[in-house]
């Protein structure tokens, strides 16, 4: 008998051996709190490497070196969700992460308002941190919520799921106020948000962040507007879409930039902002301050719908007008993760110009659009598909002498959807030299190739 159980243990590791149990493969980290599942809490990492060549800006110097054109490594984004229906009303929504990771991170002359290089062990800060409260179950007609969010008045673009965008990157023009009153576009917000019948709605009440707290130095007032160093007001803003054919979705605050043919959208979609005396400037030669109001406003159409779904083709496609008023002669450049730290040619009334740094933010109006095909689901066969697409960004701002074109083509290398993709991104850029009366001239174009990784779990 002792023999036999001995033998019966060895043949049944054996065959264990030879046989792994069956795992069922899972795409995503979700615990269900309930038996049906409709209570869960959920768990997501993402992370986006680039490795970008790009043409430098007239007089652009790296740690005091002339570089008309650089090579650099960085990580866009790098994030953690954590989000879950906790019952049949509360939801909770934390996000963390750091963005802009590159080697000049931290760098004093990139605006570290101590004057003294940061750590470049940056911690991770909290994105997002909100409360949400359903006043109905099981419907979204009205949830309230609250706390440290991305939810946003002026468009899509403003509160974008920035893992499931189809360029490489969003316009970063339609996060208006970014690292400015905001901490990288969120902000202490109460907001209500739902979706009745074909409508969907978004009204927040947000309390800004003082300009002094950015980080960076805050500019000297000049006769071209700035944000108020001075006095503190409420932000108002609102967004309302009205849907076609399916409902987008609504678990979130964040919109989803495109569902890879999963769905049938089409939207017209309007959204403001507003706030009292948010920035400010000097007249009569510096004797009086006047105070103006922040206001934006877009209206705009997307559609993201199949073509054939046997093929599994689909079409992406937006187009929108933002008329972006931040008081007299407001201009702001930026240069998304900038690889550069100074420059030899300054523009008036303007910093941060070295790099790849274009004139983002400004008053006056912008017309953005976007489009791209995803191909057959088997083009690839197992290796996926491809998606690609092209972009354009033409800002008429009060400052410039011309309008400004931004251009990009790119194409997505799908290779398990938005959770495995490759992008590969060229960008067209006018670059500016100083002209008369405060205004810039456009003085050429440069342009940068970007490829990006892009890991969701």
């Amino acid at each position: 008998m002792k023999h036999s159980f001995w033998f019966l243990l060895f043949c049944t590791f054996s065959i264990y051996a030879q046989t792994p149990p069956q795992v069922s493969e899972k795409n995503e980290l979700k615990y269900p709190l309930n038996s049906s599942g409709s209570h869960f809490f959920k768990v997501t990492f993402m992370n986006q490497t680039w490795l970008r060549y790009n043409q430098s800006n007239p007089g652009t110097t790296v740690l005091g070196e002339a570089a008309s054109q650089t090579l650099d490594l960085g990580l866009r984004r790098t994030r953690i969700q954590m989000f879950g229906q906790i019952s049949d009303r509360a939801f909770v929504y934390f996000q963390m992460g750091m963005n802009n990771f590159n080697f000049l991170n931290g760098f004093p002359a990139l605006g570290n308002a101590q004057g003294v290089a940061s750590n470049r062990k940056i911690a991770f800060f909290i994105h997002d941190a909100v409360v949400e409260y359903s006043a109905f179950v099981n419907k979204d007609w009205l949830k309230i919520g609250g706390g440290l969010t991305i939810l946003n008045g002026l468009s899509r673009f403003s509160q974008p799921s920035v893992t499931s965008i189809m360029t490489m990157d969003v316009p970063v023009f339609a996060q208006a106020t970014v690292d400015q009153t905001d901490e990288f576009s969120r902000k202490l917000t109460l907001y209500a948000r739902g979706q009745v019948g074909k409508w969907d709605y978004r009204l927040g009440l947000t309390d800004p962040f003082p300009i002094g707290t950015s980080g960076n130095p805050v500019p000297a007032i000049s006769t071209n507007s700035s944000f108020a160093a001075k006095g503190h007001h409420k932000q108002y803003q609102g967004f309302l879409v009205y849907n076609f054919f399916d409902k987008e979705t609504h678990q979130t605050p964040y919109m989803t930039g495109t569902y890879l043919g999963k769905k049938k959208i089409l939207n017209i979609e309007g959204g403001f902002i507003t706030q009292k005396n948010a920035m400010w400037r000097t007249e009569n030669q510096g004797r009086d301050t006047v105070y103006n109001a922040l206001k934006l406003w877009s209206i705009a159409m997307y559609a993201d719908m199949p073509l054939n779904k046997q093929k599994g083709t689909a079409i992406s496609a937006y187009l929108g007008y933002f008329n972006t008023d931040y008081g007299t002669n407001y201009l702001r450049f930026n240069g998304i993760m900038n690889p550069a730290n100074g420059t030899t040619l300054p523009l008036s009334g303007v910093s941060g110009t070295q790099g790849n740094a274009f004139p983002m933010f400004g008053t006056g109006s912008v017309v953005y659009g976007q489009i791209g095909y995803l191909c057959a689901a088997d083009l690839l066969g197992k290796n996926g598909t491809l998606m690609p697409y092209a972009s354009a960004q033409l800002a008429d701002y009060q400052r410039l002498n011309k309008t400004a074109g931004i251009y990009s083509t790119g194409i997505n290398w799908l290779l398990k959807g938005h959770n495995t993709k490759l992008t590969l991104d060229y960008q067209s850029r006018p670059v500016y030299q100083n002209a008369t009366n405060g205004q810039l001239n456009a003085n050429g174009r440069k342009g940068a190739l970007t490829l990006q990784y892009q890991i969701l779990i």
